[in-house]
């Protein structure tokens, strides 16, 4: 129980960016891919490039000097910036120097970004890549794709981001192109561990460090260290996670990084919160407060007293703990760091009841679950307007199509008629016979793009909801959990210290017992959720233990048969599909079957690449044309599942005769 609450409250350090602000996010990642060609003269000052821009003519240097100026003004005045990057493209389309306009994409994206204005950046990037494929060489198409892919990445879209950022890598290193090398493997030991896929992190992260070697960047060598260490502490891997965090340190102090000092210091500290070495969170914490303090780095400084609040709450002394969450909750008020302000009620929350002042320790629990409901649904909306802006996009280029195809047809048809005036009868009866043809071609094309764009917009749905589902029962078991962990540990540590009739003391254990209930059912709800032995052992295994357990609820008795299913490796999208289905059913002959047996098959036919479920119930069955009728939300996500992986969906019953459906999936 401990255990579960201490990883609930002080996980926010897991990541560099969750603390740093947007523009020291900025120069992490952006850095190292914008404005390659007039890297040699960025030692020169402001005052030195004014100089050299009103003495050097109007060519191709000048542009450079005019993006350079624009990169210095980038954290101070974001309007000279945009500005000289105008000069720059203007005078590129003057001299039609293709590469000054897409380094202009480049630097003004930048401006975008430490603006806040991320999906203009990730227009402009689009358009650069798009302009790049007209007028560049392959070198420079696949530069800009890993803009697109950091763009996507600032918007919180890390498969799309993982997708550019690949292709970019892999076309990069197949022309022989190593100059990016180091900083696109680090980047994408970022876009894995923001997609919580560790071990993908660690191999680029290693990658990342090779590279660097070669070329001895330092400062990009000590951020790959502690983004490294970072994927190793989410694996649990604490003494390789020590070893590269230990080695950011040691250079981020040769060479003066206050950003990595602290993030190491906050890194360290939960390491030792995960090994239960309370003194060295003390120790780490106090490390990051003084630095942060010192510099001013105020999102770490908040980060920093929440770990000594939660280092004094262990230790049980409420009156230190609570000076240093307010302070954490100062701070979290003033930057607006909603993560940070909700896992300080929870600190709050704890220690009150640590107190034994329930009703302060309600107040701040209930503040903690109106904030968690309300970035709940900010998540959910924007969520929402990604998908719909990518459907609006799919659905305008598709008429696009549509309209230069018809445009076509159009232009086709005038020339045949023009050509009719030599040989009317017979160019008529081609051009009809023609036009036509391209009538059904078109039309067939019109029916691809709508059955494309549903297919699009289940998945997009689909996968939405897995990864709602995911979050939110990582948020009630470590959430939740961890509180009622929490509740659970202070009514333990009141009960020896109270006096109670034997009365009084039979309802204070019924109490714990009711709270180890409510911890169970939490547990179970968040499991159903996302069962995390579906990811971890595949889809036979979860399908076997989901039997299993309904089995041995008593509310029916579940048979589970499998073959050839447990050598079968299948996308997790498929896997948790497949799951949901199977999960629908026997909720389905539980509801409404009013069943006493169901049987649960899973077989893999290897000749004709097929995987069959079967799902039968000795209940009470219903007519099968009723389904045409039925307005039924769960039925209905049945079939969008089976229509989302191309399979077959056929089901026998009727009245007094039990329930049989049977699916089947085409699999490689």
């Amino acid at each position: 129980m401990k255990n579960e609450l201490t990883e609930y409250v002080f996980c926010v350090t897991n990541l560099q960016a969750k603390a740093i602000t947007m523009r020291m996010l900025l120069l992490l990642l952006l850095g190292f891919i914008l404005l390659h060609p007039v890297q040699a003269q960025s030692v020169h000052n402001r005052d030195s490039l004014q100089k050299l821009i009103e003495v050097t003519p109007n060519d191709s240097t000048k542009v450079k000097l005019y993006y350079l100026l624009a990169n210095e003004y980038n954290s101070e005045d974001l309007k000279k910036a945009e500005a000289f990057c105008e000069k720059g493209l203007a005078l590129s389309l003057k001299l039609e120097y293709k590469q000054g306009v897409l380094d202009y994409y480049a630097q003004y994206a930048t401006v975008m970004n430490f603006r806040g204005d991320f999906d203009g950046a990730l227009k402009l990037n689009l358009e650069a890549l798009q302009y790049a494929k007209e007028h560049a060489d392959t070198v420079e198409i696949a530069r800009t794709m890993l803009n697109v892919g950091i763009a996507y990445r600032q918007l919180n879209d890390y498969e799309t981001a993982v997708t550019y950022v690949e292709e970019g890598k892999n076309t990069l290193l197949k022309m022989g192109v190593h100059q990016y090398e180091a900083e696109t493997f680090n980047l994408l030991q970022l876009l894995y561990y923001s997609m919580h896929q560790y071990r993908k992190g660690v191999r680029n992260g290693l990658l990342a460090i090779r590279a660097i070697g070669e070329r001895g960047d330092q400062d990009l060598l000590r951020k790959s260290y502690n983004n490294l260490g970072l994927n190793y502490l989410s694996l649990r891997l604490y003494d390789s996670a020590k070893y590269y965090l230990t080695k950011a340190n040691v250079e981020a102090k040769k060479h003066g990084d206050v950003v990595i000092q602290i993030t190491t210091s906050l890194n360290f500290a939960q390491i030792a919160l995960y090994q239960q070495s309370l003194d060295d969170i003390k120790f780490q914490a106090d490390q990051a407060l003084a630095l942060s303090q010192k510099y001013g780095a105020h999102e770490f400084e908040g980060l920093a007293e929440y770990g000594l609040a939660y280092y004094y709450l262990l230790k049980k002394d409420y009156t230190t703990s609570a000076l240093h969450a307010n302070s954490a909750l100062r701070l979290a008020n003033q930057y607006n760091m909603l993560d940070l302000k909700k896992k300080v009620y929870a600190i709050l929350s704890s220690l009150h009841y640590g107190e034994q002042n329930t009703k302060l320790g309600y107040y701040y629990f209930d503040q903690y679950e109106m904030l968690s409901d309300s970035m709940l649904n900010a998540s959910i909306t924007n969520n929402t307007i990604r998908i719909e802006k990518k459907l609006e996009t799919e659905r305008k280029d598709a008429q696009i199509k549509l309209q230069q195809a018809q445009l076509n047809q159009k232009t086709t048809l005038n020339y045949f008629l023009i050509a009719g005036t030599v040989a009317l009868v017979a160019i008529l009866l081609l051009s009809y016979r023609n036009y036509r043809s391209r009538q059904k071609l078109q039309q067939s094309k019109i029916e691809e793009l709508e059955t494309e764009k549903q297919l699009t917009a289940t998945a997009a749905v689909l996968k939405g909801e897995e990864q709602e589902r995911t979050r939110l029962a990582k948020d009630l078991h470590d959430g939740l959990g961890g509180m009622l962990s929490g509740i659970k540990f202070s009514l333990n540590n009141m009960k020896g210290n109270l006096v109670m009739t034997p009365d009084n003391a039979r309802a204070f254990e019924r109490s714990i017992d009711m709270l180890d209930s409510s911890i169970q059912e939490m547990r179970r709800v968040a499991h159903n959720m996302m069962p995390e032995i579906l990811l971890k052992y595949g889809l036979d295994t979860a399908l076997k233990e989901f039997c299993t357990e309904i089995d041995r609820s008593g509310v029916l008795h579940v048979t589970y048969q499998s073959a050839g299913v447990t050598n079968t490796t299948l996308e997790q999208t498929q896997a948790v599909t497949v799951y949901r289905i199977v999960q629908e059913l026997v909720s389905n002959a539980i509801k409404h079957a009013n069943a006493r047996n169901v049987l649960v098959q899973v077989h893999r036919l290897e000749q004709e690449k097929l995987l069959a479920i079967t799902v039968e119930d000795d209940g009470k069955g219903f007519d099968t044309n009723l389904l045409n009728r039925s307005g039924g939300i769960g039925w209905k996500n049945i079939q969008n599942r089976v229509e989302f992986l191309k399979g077959r969906l056929d089901i026998q019953s009727a009245p007094g005769k039990g329930t049989s459906v049977m699916i089947e999936l085409t699999i490689a």
